[in-house]
């Protein structure tokens, strides 16, 4: 496992240099369990939580106003914001998660390929399968940022308001609006999330985005 060093010195990084500090991580080839790092509050179903902690389907993560935590489930991995309530999907006793309900806040992940997932937003339902996903959830509206990867977006309010979304780099963010606007789905920008959280988060699973390969981070 990358010790507690290794996560200290990429808990202090950011842009660019924390991107280039993770590339060198990919080498190790090491999966990390559970939860990764910690900052600010959080917990686990009611629990402080604290590195090495595990996260399972059916579990409930919540981080306070300063709270970050970044963790792992089975062959996923998920960074969740400041002020948010998220439940992790899946069966009791089960250990591969089928998504997550961001109830509020904003959940960065990245799942295996191969594997469908559902994210449930305040008003949006998010089909995946291997991608790489950003999503904030207000009570007007969800934002969606498809990173990478293929993602079908309906709109709770309106379940015939749909698309789907094919992505290489951050190319179609996407509000989904509660019920009552005159446009469901709409065009947005790319925001509150970078490149190198998603390598981050790969990199805990032993791979490497598709973007890996350019020179330098776009976002």
């Amino acid at each position: 496992m990358i010790d507690r060093q290794r996560r200290t010195v990429l808990g202090g990084l950011g842009g660019a240099a924390l991107y280039l500090a993770v590339q060198r991580l990919f080498a190790a080839g090491q999966v990390e369990k559970g939860v990764y790092s910690v900052r600010g509050e959080a917990s686990i179903n009611g629990r402080p939580a604290r590195p090495g902690m595990d996260v399972l389907p059916g579990d409930t993560v919540i981080t306070g106003r300063d709270g970050e935590v970044v963790f792992v489930i089975a062959a996923d991995a998920m960074l969740v914001r400041g002020s948010s309530r998220v439940e992790i999907s899946g069966g009791a006793g089960a250990i591969v998660a089928t998504g997550a309900r961001i109830l509020t806040g904003a959940l960065l992940s990245v799942f295996a390929p191969g594997q469908p997932k559902v994210l449930r937003a305040s008003t949006a339902t998010i089909g995946i399968r291997g991608t790489g996903i950003y999503i904030e959830s207000d009570a007007d509206r969800t934002y969606v940022c498809t990173c990478y990867g293929e993602a079908e977006l309906a709109a709770n309010s309106d379940p015939a308001a749909r698309e789907i979304v094919r992505s290489t780099h951050h190319d179609q963010p996407r509000y989904v609006m509660a019920t009552g606007a005159p446009q469901m789905l709409m065009t947005a920008p790319v925001i509150n999330h970078t490149d190198a959280e998603l390598t981050l988060l790969e990199s805990l699973q032993g791979r490497k985005p598709p973007f890996a390969d350019s020179s330098e981070p776009r976002y």
